[in-house]
């Protein structure tokens, strides 16, 4: 790895994004001076932070850029007329976007494994890292979440080989490029392409089009895997592909690679790829899940893993903390925080959630935070993808222009809509039983609602 710049004392604004966090804790590893500031600092970024020694601010006080730093990393959330951003500017101040800071100190000379596509990233990219490092190469990451196995969302580590979950949102407020064009992958994974992000894109096929750009970075001596039976994928490759290409899939589909003989739920499965097998049995649930650990297997194949060795770090993959992750239980009742914030992952985190089991309720707590959500990009879909749910709670944030009544009047499942975090509370606490599952979806701290949750619980006479 080039060796990085001299000693800088570097300013992270919107340092609680859970990129941002990571380039932070990778700067910071690297032997910089790192500060940052946000106007939302909530777990798991925030105590990742605070663990790494790094000083956080609140807000975007112009004052935060005293003393001065050597350069400002600035993310994607800040806008011009954001007064830090101003400062900045006004004073001369060296600045650059994330990606940009990524490339040029990290990922140069590196081997990158991009983890691209609208859903699973997170979950395939700490898959991915959790196999290379099984397989002895040390390999560095930064992933939008914080995987159980490793307890933190980015290190630099010692091999070659960089994960790093590719985000096809834009780069910075003078860079509108999606931020995956700087990572220049010579492995990439697409799990799969849907509309999202509609503050920044029109329609699909501006997506596509961005991922495209993407595909145009791969080298031909690199390799993309993707999903064999999608429909977006595949017109995405049909533009141009100089790569070399490996599918992969769920099922007995004609792909490189596949899962076949799943248990319920998907509990276990057996992995498949040039005529050899290898078994992989554990505590996660889910179809989605599955085409995940695939996804992250053939990538991990083309740089030289084992496929045994695949299964046997599936086989004892923790997780991602709000990714499904089990908060507490009170009175018997299961409380989880998941970060889905899209009708697809909803439903398939719902769909995994009733295919474990269990004798309880599923009930579902949802708050429509991201901005396509907030725009009302997605609401003719919110109806059905709650589906495999016994009752929801959906939440009216302040300030969205839409109503969610319609939507839960048109849900098959029984619904109800709340106008505060203490509403949803008191409501829980009214109905819940023993052996019921509350999963809390948000891709924000919501309020504190999970931690608030268990203690009202526990409260419960």
């Amino acid at each position: 790895m080039r060796p990085l710049n001299a000693f800088m004392k570097i300013f992270v604004a919107g340092i609680c994004g859970t990129f941002m966090a990571g380039l932070a804790v990778l700067a910071r590893e690297a032997g910089h001076a790192v500060r940052g500031c946000d106007a939302n600092v909530y777990p798991p970024m925030s105590e990742q932070l605070a663990s790494a020694g790094i000083e956080v601010l609140q807000g975007y006080d112009p004052a935060h850029l005293w003393p001065r730093p050597d350069l400002v990393v600035i993310g994607n959330a800040l806008s011009r007329g954001n007064p830090l951003v101003e400062e900045v500017l006004e004073a001369g101040l060296a600045y650059t976007s994330g990606p940009e800071w990524l490339w040029d100190h990290v990922l140069c000379d590196r081997h990158v494994l991009a983890v691209s596509g609208t859903h699973g990233k997170t979950t395939t990219s700490s898959m991915l890292a959790r196999i290379l490092d099984v397989a002895g190469l040390d390999p560095g990451f930064l992933i939008g979440g914080v995987p159980a196995d490793f307890g933190v969302s980015a290190r630099l580590g010692r091999g070659k080989h960089f994960v790093i979950e590719a985000d096809e949102y834009d780069t910075a407020f003078f860079d509108k490029r999606s931020k995956f064009v700087h990572y220049r992958p010579r492995t990439l994974l697409i799990n799969n392409i849907e509309y999202d992000h509609a503050d920044i894109f029109p329609d699909l096929e501006a997506i596509e089009r961005q991922f495209h750009h993407l595909v145009r970075t791969v080298p031909s001596g690199g390799c993309i895997v993707y999903p064999s039976a999608d429909a977006v994928v595949e017109r995405v490759l049909a533009r141009g592909c100089w790569s070399r290409k490996r599918s992969f899939a769920v099922g007995n589909a004609d792909a490189s690679a596949s899962a076949r003989d799943l248990a319920p739920g998907g509990a276990a499965f057996t992995l498949c790829d040039s005529g050899r097998e290898a078994k992989v049995k554990w505590s996660h649930t889910g179809v989605h899940n599955v085409a995940n650990a695939v996804a992250a297997t053939v990538a991990a194949l083309d740089v030289g893993a084992g496929l045994d060795v695949a299964a046997e770090a599936l086989s004892g993959f923790a997780g991602v903390k709000r990714r499904m992750e089990l908060v507490g239980i009170r009175n018997g009742i299961a409380v989880f925080d998941d970060f889905a914030h899209h009708p697809t992952a909803i439903a398939t985190t719902l769909e995994g959630v009733r295919a474990s089991g269990g004798i309880g309720r599923v009930i579902a707590v949802i708050e429509p935070r991201s901005n396509t959500m907030r725009l009302g990009a997605h609401r003719t879909r919110l109806p059905e993808c709650v589906g495999a749910a016994d009752r929801v709670l959906w939440f009216q944030p302040p300030g969205m222009d839409w109503d969610m009544e319609a939507v839960a009047a048109q849900s098959r499942v029984a619904s109800a809509v709340h106008t505060s975090v203490e509403g949803i509370i008191q409501s829980l606490v009214a109905d819940c039983v023993s052996g019921d599952r509350i999963v809390v979806m948000s891709n924000g701290g919501f309020q504190g609602i999970h931690r608030r949750l268990l203690d009202a619980l526990e409260q419960r006479s």
